[in-house]
């Protein structure tokens, strides 16, 4: 029976994990913020995800970092647990979303990561708490900030998306977003999370992702900014360095837009040696 118990204990245990203490914020216009909380360090993780996630898109981190950092995940507004309820949907507004967790959390020592609309949502809010913010990941983002979708270009997929959202999404996903490597299990999921946001919602976020304007932001921003890309869009380096010269990019090859999800290991290597050059002398 002894015996039984302790094989019992060896199958479950590596199962039992601490949750994270989550909590809730206000937005300066009243949208709940929910956030997560795990670790202790002198670094501050502060992950943002992209379009139609959550902040389950970071676990695969969460559970590597949150070792030797602090590691703080959110649920920006209009995804997962936050509230629905905006009137103005913008990069900037989700700029102050992410001031008011680190705010209230008072972190001193903070890395900013974002994935996809994540990355320009980090600069906003670094913009707005340049005493805080000591470098920004952006993450399969922040390509060329010179480069614009033509406006007939992005009229025609605005109106697909009006006239028929989930399969829009499935295949504008499945054409744009994945590698050949891709797999299924990552694309099952991530176009599942899109497809079930609210339409109405989820495009209005679409829409201020493509109006936003990264070129002013990443000029004001001083402190290092260490993009992870794939190759499935090139970056182009020298185009941001002309706003940032301290911008760099590694390039993880054959993935698509999710590397976090997709080559976890070779991600989390790649911001752990990000970090590693961070730390103060």
């Amino acid at each position: 029976m002894f015996l039984g118990l302790l094989l019992f204990l060896s199958l479950v245990m590596p199962f039992a994990q601490t949750a994270p203490d989550t909590a809730v914020v206000t937005s300066s216009d009243g949208v709940p913020i929910h956030y997560a909380v795990q670790g202790k360090g002198d670094n501050a993780l502060v992950f943002i995800h992209c379009w139609s996630c959550d902040r389950r898109l970071w676990d695969n981190q969460v559970a590597e970092f949150s070792k030797t950092n602090r590691v703080v995940t959110i649920d920006l507004p209009g995804h997962g647990e936050s509230g629905l309820e905006r009137k103005n949907w913008s990069i900037e507004s989700y700029g102050d979303d992410v001031k008011a967790v680190v705010t209230e959390l008072d972190l001193k020592r903070v890395v900013l990561v974002g994935s996809s609309m994540g990355g320009p949502i980090a600069l906003e809010a670094a913009r707005r708490m340049p005493e805080r913010v000591v470098a920004i990941v952006p993450v399969d983002t922040l390509h060329n900030v010179e480069e614009k979708m033509p406006a007939e270009q992005l009229d025609a997929v605005m109106k697909q998306l009006r006239a028929d959202y989930k399969g829009a999404v499935k295949a504008l996903m499945n054409q744009f977003f994945f590698a050949r490597g891709t797999p299924a299990a990552v694309k099952k999921r991530v176009i599942k999370d899109a497809t079930s946001r609210p339409p109405e919602t989820a495009l209005a976020i679409l829409s201020a992702i493509f109006a936003y304007d990264a070129a002013p932001a990443l000029k004001e921003i001083k402190v290092p900014i260490r993009a992870i890309n794939s190759d499935r869009v090139p970056t182009n380096v020298e185009a941001n360095r002309k706003y940032a010269p301290q911008f760099d990019v590694a390039i993880i090859k054959g993935i698509g837009h999710y590397p976090m999800l997709e080559e976890p290991a070779s991600f989390n290597q790649l911001l752990a040696e990000i970090l590693q050059t961070l730390q103060p002398a």
